[in-house]
């Protein structure tokens, strides 16, 4: 008879896995991105919560705006972007912000400015909201460049310059995944305890995986995408597990 594998009682939270990569940076570590992603992760349960009360707290639909992309703004775009711009400016962590639902660069003041700039998308796929399909918060972070008091100008660079990027899914659970440069971590929301919890540690891509096919266009037909000379590719080789 098959036997039940007993409940860890050593739980590793993103907040412990992150002061884990400070102390391994040792004195060099000054400890703000840890605070940073801490504002963040707190941003993710907040608006995970509203996500799943969105029906009930009437919070689907219009908003009755736009975005910089032009598309149109629903309720929980704005209410997200609120929660993480204040969350974020409070932190007093970061420099400036680049949201995708605003359409200039909020440059922080003094006394809450600090020295990392972020980049984020406070609700991804928002089109789906109303048909309850999984949709996402985005981030990337850089560090201010040495001499900058924090500009526009700083997050003008290569992704590779990134000290810390990931994103949060929220569907059937919360799930934020990580990487501050040294690999790639998977958290997921333990809604009981308010805390995420690592789940997926150490995330690989597979090396013997199916390609994917991603398409810089879309096409009116099969046939066209089929025969376009010009059309690009960009090949995936692997699928992360």
């Amino acid at each position: 008879m098959a036997t039940e594998e007993a409940p860890s009682v050593d739980l590793i939270t993103l907040t412990r896995h992150v002061l884990s990569d400070q102390l391994r940076l040792g004195a060099s570590a000054t400890g703000d991105l840890t605070l940073l992603l801490t504002a963040i992760q707190v941003t993710s349960k907040f608006i995970a919560t509203n996500v799943r009360k969105a029906r009930l707290i009437n919070l689907v639909g219009l908003a009755g705006e736009t975005n910089v992309q032009g598309e149109e703004q629903k309720k929980l775009d704005v209410l997200s972007n609120d929660i993480m711009v204040n969350a974020l400016r409070a932190s007093r962590k970061t420099a400036v912000l680049i949201s995708e639902e605003i359409e200039d660069a909020i440059i922080i003041e003094e006394p809450y400015k600090g020295a990392y700039c972020v980049v984020f998308d406070p609700l991804d796929g928002s089109s789906n909201i109303d048909a309850g399909v999984n949709i996402g918060t985005i981030f990337g972070i850089y560090k201010v460049k040495p001499g900058s008091k924090g500009t526009v100008e700083d997050v003008l660079r290569p992704g590779n310059e990134m000290v810390a990027a990931g994103y949060t899914m929220y569907g059937s659970s919360a799930n934020l995944v990580l990487s501050t440069g040294h690999g790639v971590n998977g958290y997921t929301l333990d809604a009981s305890l308010g805390e995420f919890i690592l789940t997926h540690p150490n995330v690989r891509p597979l090396v013997a995986s199916p390609a994917l096919v991603l398409t810089s266009r879309r096409f009116k037909s099969q046939q066209e995408a089929r025969y376009t000379p010009s059309m690009k590719e960009i090949r995936c080789t692997s699928i992360l597990q």
